[in-house]
């Protein structure tokens, strides 16, 4: 897996690798040689193409005159040098020996040779100032970035011909814009490659090449809005380096999630993949029920059965054939107390379960989530699972058990519920799955939710440690963080998950996974990853993002975890 590494980090691994025998000057040859490949792909139609590299005055730059001169073997190349290198620099008197064409912004003092060198390019490569920017920048070097901005603004063409009428039934003719695409080199010039944080005058990418690991900062936001595609090269690094090995914080990949979707077996039955129990819903939220349960059952476990009240029985079980129901007491269609006997009595049967999804905050489901999650033993009954959405009669025993759960998961309701009870991480068994998304993570630890979205990161860790939990921070690329420190971050940023239902399906691919063996970090990982790409996958189908429902990222699953190959 691609690993994920602060900036003093990436230091340290890039000088064990030097005292290692890849020196300094040959890591940069191959940051070089890996950005002018992008770009040759980027420009292989283009045998015209024009490319300005903006050169700082670090190794980035370095990097930019390495991939510059490479470049020059396939595009015009044109070269702008923020501060003059050093009479002792090999890649630049490279450039000079080749006889390429090099300004200086000493002697363009208005910035317009820049903003012209800019906006006549079809390929920028962003070469200024790499993983190791401070902010505030300083002022001369913000003039710099805004000149660029303002470039890539100003060139902005149309892509029908002038003057031409509209036809707002064909999406051939609509107005689109182009402008010269931006490849940043290991990072956005501006971009705080451990933060996330911006300068306003930061250049915005179409494609980032970091090297040897991404940074947590390419990930968060505002940064990540930044960054693009991001494409992460090697540069001769060996995996097994110790200092960049041992690292934990790693970045999901289609291959790695293939090794841990659960072996099929010919040889099966239902038995065979797990039986998963689905607690969701109420009257209020009905389709919280079937999205989670049809989620599991998609995800390959071989049975599903979802525990809620009637009315939620009775307006799901036409529509969706495959679950089972088990009927639970409620108190005018919320979940009620009660209800913790049955599912005590019925969930040694199952091998996860899922709380919460769909709830509502009724004091009454409050309630009955104090009685499954407190130590205390619990009265179990002999009921049998009647016929018919009525429900029969409870009859009652002395006899009481002590509560062990299946594996379990909490989503939505089951975490605002939680929040409100003084150390309820106490009362969960240990690596339960929590599914916060940034406005339940903010009243699970008692933060404001820009305070959460700042510090993604170390919250994650801390909290997952503390809590003991596996706890899934969603939003655009999702958190993952085990209580050992391990943290996985989704490569996925997409609106199209920005509508309501889209956690219960979540929820209930995750569930779904345990119950089939997993343990409870893979399944968190491998399903937060099938839905990410189900989510993408929605809105290719759709034609755009705007138009995706819970329902679409729900029947793209299959097709998510067939081009991931199970």
């Amino acid at each position: 897996m691609i690993k994920v590494v602060s900036v003093e980090q990436m230091r340290k691994i890039e000088a064990a690798a030097d005292a290692n025998g890849l020196s300094y000057a040959t890591m940069m040859e191959n940051a070089g040689r890996s950005v002018a490949e992008r770009v040759k792909q980027i420009i292989a139609n283009r045998p015209d193409a024009c490319v300005t590299v903006l050169v700082g005055p670090g190794n980035n730059g370095g990097d930019g005159l390495v991939a510059g001169r490479l470049l020059a073997e396939a595009a015009q190349v044109r070269f702008y040098l923020l501060k003059t290198r050093p009479t002792y620099d090999v890649n630049f008197k490279a450039v000079q020996d080749a006889g390429l064409f090099v300004a200086y912004a000493d002697h363009d003092k208005d910035g317009r040779l820049l903003r012209n060198m800019v906006a006549s390019a079809d390929v920028v490569l962003d070469a200024l100032f790499g993983i190791g920017v401070k902010l505030p920048l300083r002022s001369e070097v913000a003039k710099v970035l805004r000149n660029v901005q303002q470039a890539l603004h100003d060139n902005q063409q149309p892509i029908h011909p002038e003057g031409e009428t509209i036809n707002p039934d064909d999406p051939m003719t609509q107005s689109a814009l182009i402008r010269p695409y931006v490849v940043a080199v290991d990072c956005p010039s501006g971009l705080d490659c451990d933060s996330g944080a911006v300068d306003k005058n930061t250049i915005p990418a179409d494609e980032t090449v970091t090297f040897i690991a991404a940074k947590p900062g390419l990930f968060t936001f505002p940064g990540a809005e930044m960054v693009g595609k991001l494409h992460v090269a090697t540069v001769g690094v060996a995996e097994d380096l110790p200092e960049l090995n041992d690292e934990k914080w790693t970045v999901a990949d289609g291959k790695t999630v293939r090794a841990m979707l659960p072996k099929r077996s010919t040889n099966a039955n239902k038995g065979t993949f797990g039986k998963a129990l689905i607690v969701a819903g109420s009257a209020n939220y009905v389709g919280a029920a079937g999205l989670a349960s049809m989620a599991a059952y998609r995800s390959g476990v071989g049975l599903v059965t979802v525990g809620t009240p009637s009315p939620v029985v009775i307006a799901l079980s036409g529509r969706f054939l495959e679950p089972t129901w088990l009927l639970l007491p409620h108190d005018m269609g919320a979940l009620a107390e009660g209800a913790a006997t049955v599912i005590v009595e019925q969930s040694n049967q199952y091998d996860a379960l899922l709380l919460g999804s769909g709830w509502g905050k009724e004091k009454t489901t409050r309630d009955l989530l104090l009685k499954l999650l407190e130590p205390a033993q619990v009265s179990k009954s002999h009921t049998k699972r009647t016929i018919g959405f009525a429900g029969g009669k409870q009859t009652e025993t002395e006899t009481s058990t002590t509560l062990k759960l299946p594996p379990l998961v909490v989503d939505a309701d089951g975490l605002n519920l939680l929040s409100a009870i003084e150390d309820w991480h106490k009362l969960l068994p240990e690596r339960t799955i929590i599914t916060p998304h940034p406005g339940e993570m903010g009243r699970l630890t008692k933060m404001e939710i820009s305070e959460v979205q700042a510090n993604r990161w170390a919250i994650v860790c801390e909290k997952a440690t503390e809590w003991n939990v596996v706890l899934v921070l969603k939003g655009a690329h999702t958190l993952i963080a085990d209580p050992d420190g391990r943290v996985v971050v989704l490569p996925f940023k997409t609106d199209a998950l920005a509508t309501a239902g889209t956690g219960d399906v979540l929820a209930g691919l995750i569930t779904g996974l345990l119950a089939q063996g997993l343990a409870p970090f893979e399944a968190a990982v491998a399903g937060t990853y099938v839905h990410g790409l189900a989510g993408l996958r929605a809105a290719v189908k759709q034609g755009n993002t705007r138009s995706v429902i819970a329902g679409d990222v729900l029947e793209a699953i299959g097709e998510a975890i067939t081009m991931i190959g199970s």
